[in-house]
C-alpha cells in the first residue's frame, strides 16, 4: 500500500539531468511512487534507457535530449513535457556540473559554460515552468544546489558562485510564485555519482563530514520525496542540506 505522505499516484514529474546519478534516483523513486516521469539531458540513448525503467514500473515516461543551459533548448524541453503530458506537477531542477580548477586557470569560456548550466538554465526552466503551474493548479519544484554554495570549497569558484545564486533563485521564486508554486532547493554534499570516479580512493571511502563519508545516491531520496511530496504544503523557500553534516 502506497504510503499517503508520498504517493505521487498521478503526478507528472520533469527531471533534468534524470539520466545518472542523483537525477536517475530521484526519477526511479518518483515512478516507485506513481509519478509520470520527464528525463531529460544532453544523451539522449541514456534518457531511453531510464524511461524504459520507469515504463516497466507501468508509468509514463518521456526521454528528451536537451543541453539544460541553453534557452532554446529549455523552452523546446518545457513544450515537449507540455506537449505529452498537458502538465507538469513537479519540477527537479537538477543538471549541473563542476569541474575543479585553480581560479587563475579558468577561462572565460568554461566560466561561462559553467554560469549557463548551473545557473542562467536552472532559472529559465524554474522561471518558465513556476509561471506556467501559477497559471494552473500550482505544482513544486525543487533546485538542486551544492554544499559548495555555503562552504569554502577550493578550486570550485564559478560553481560555488552559480549554486549560491541558485540558493538565492529559490527563495526569490518561492516568494514570487506563491501561492500556488512551491520552490525549494536540495543543497547535497559529496556524494557517489560518476564525478567519484575522478576522486583518490580515500576520497571515496572518506569525507570531512560528520558522517565521516560520502553519500551513496540513492540516500538523496528521502529528501527529494519531502520537498515533492504534497503532504510538504507548508514548507516553501528552504534550503535542504543532505551533506553528510559539519564537521
Amino acid at each position: 500500500m502506497m504510503d499517503p505522505l508520498f504517493d505521487f499516484t498521478g503526478k507528472v514529474a520533469l527531471v533534468t539531468g534524470g539520466s545518472r546519478g542523483l537525477g536517475r534516483e530521484m526519477v526511479l523513486a518518483l515512478a516507485q511512487r506513481g509519478a509520470d516521469v520527464a528525463i531529460a539531458s544532453r544523451k539522449l540513448d541514456a534518457c531511453k534507457a531510464v524511461a524504459e525503467e520507469v515504463r516497466a514500473m507501468g508509468r509514463r515516461a518521456m526521454a528528451h535530449a536537451a543541453h539544460c543551459g541553453r534557452w532554446d533548448e529549455i523552452d523546446a524541453l518545457v513544450e515537449a513535457a507540455y506537449a505529452e503530458f498537458g502538465r507538469i506537477d513537479i519540477l527537479i531542477n537538477n543538471a549541473g556540473m563542476g569541474p575543479q580548477m585553480p581560479s587563475h586557470e579558468v577561462s572565460e569560456a568554461l566560466f561561462d559554460s559553467v554560469l549557463n548550466l548551473n545557473f542562467k538554465g536552472p532559472f529559465r526552466l524554474a522561471s518558465q515552468v513556476a509561471h506556467r503551474m501559477a497559471q494552473g493548479d500550482g505544482g513544486c519544484i525543487v533546485n538542486v544546489s551544492s554544499t559548495a554554495s555555503i562552504r569554502a570549497i577550493p578550486m570550485v569558484v564559478p560553481y560555488a558562485g552559480a549554486k549560491a545564486a541558485v540558493n538565492a533563485m529559490t527563495v526569490s521564486l518561492a516568494a514570487e510564485y506563491a501561492p500556488k508554486v512551491r520552490v525549494n532547493a536540495l543543497v547535497p554534499g559529496p556524494f557517489l555519482t560518476d564525478i567519484a570516479q575522478a576522486w583518490s580512493e580515500e576520497a571515496r571511502e572518506t569525507q570531512p563530514v560528520a558522517l565521516g563519508r560520502p553519500g551513496r545516491p540513492e540516500e538523496i531520496v528521502t529528501a527529494a520525496l519531502m520537498l515533492a511530496s504534497p503532504a510538504s504544503s507548508y514548507t516553501t523557500g528552504a534550503l535542504v542540506q543532505v551533506d553528510g553534516g559539519p564537521r
